[in-house]
């Protein structure tokens, strides 16, 4: 049966990577972020490489667009193996600064809109013996004194908590979802990531490192979490 990885908050960065790595097992790729210019680029790009691919363009942090984009990857792609979460935002960088609005936001990409990805996806992860969902994630999520210091010295405390919540969610997720013979798990990235929005030329991790260990996880199914950098 044919295999679709859903490729969520595509970029240049760990996303690519994670596209190629699937695409050359076989699996048709769905690239998926609001820009679509650089979605096209990115499927003629794996297009050219034997892959089959696609453009999804679409408003992540809105959920009934995240509906939406399942039901059209489904239809135009076929049946959902595979969910990578690679989208979050970073707003909320003061906490004490930060308004209401902003606050609240802080949870729409990494908590509600990844529930809504997974819920859409599920009647088909269900079916199929390898499904998983895939999580990136960062260090900033972890609990600790150093990490936190960081946090608040790079005016990241709104992603800091976006990522302890996704965490905890994944966690949560796996669990539930072990029952349904549905895989969950995630990749910790520890450092920046070259040609990833975070280097600043200095980045000494590789996107294609990062790609290896979700294929790894999604072969090998043993961690939830796994520390990368």
């Amino acid at each position: 049966m044919a295999k679709t990885v859903v490729v969520c908050g595509y970029g240049p960065g760990v996303s690519s990577a994670v596209a190629q790595r699937f695409g050359r097992e076989g699996f048709a790729v769905a690239l998926v972020a609001r820009d679509a210019k650089r979605l096209a680029a990115g499927a003629a790009a794996l297009e050219a490489r034997g892959v089959r691919a696609a453009a999804f363009p679409a408003d992540l942090s809105d959920e009934a667009a995240v509906v939406r984009m399942v039901e059209t990857v489904r239809a135009e792609l076929g049946a959902i193996t595979v969910l990578h979460w690679n989208a979050y935002a970073g707003g909320a960088g003061d906490l004490l600064r930060a308004d209401t609005a902003a606050t609240r936001a802080i949870f729409d990409l990494p908590v509600t809109s990844l529930l809504a990805a997974v819920r859409a996806a599920l009647p088909d992860l269900m079916k199929q013996s390898d499904a998983a969902v895939l999580v990136t994630n960062g260090g900033f999520g972890l609990s600790d004194p150093k990490v936190d210091a960081r946090a608040v010295a790079f005016s990241a405390m709104g992603l800091a908590l976006g990522n302890a919540a996704k965490h905890k969610l994944v966690g949560l997720l796996a669990q539930q979802l072990k029952s349904l013979h549905v895989y969950v798990g995630e990749v910790m990235v520890l450092g920046a990531v070259k040609a990833s929005a975070w280097d600043d030329g200095t980045a000494k991790l590789d996107a294609a490192t990062v790609a290896e260990a979700f294929y790894d996880l999604f072969s090998s199914r043993s961690d939830v979490t796994r520390n990368v950098g």
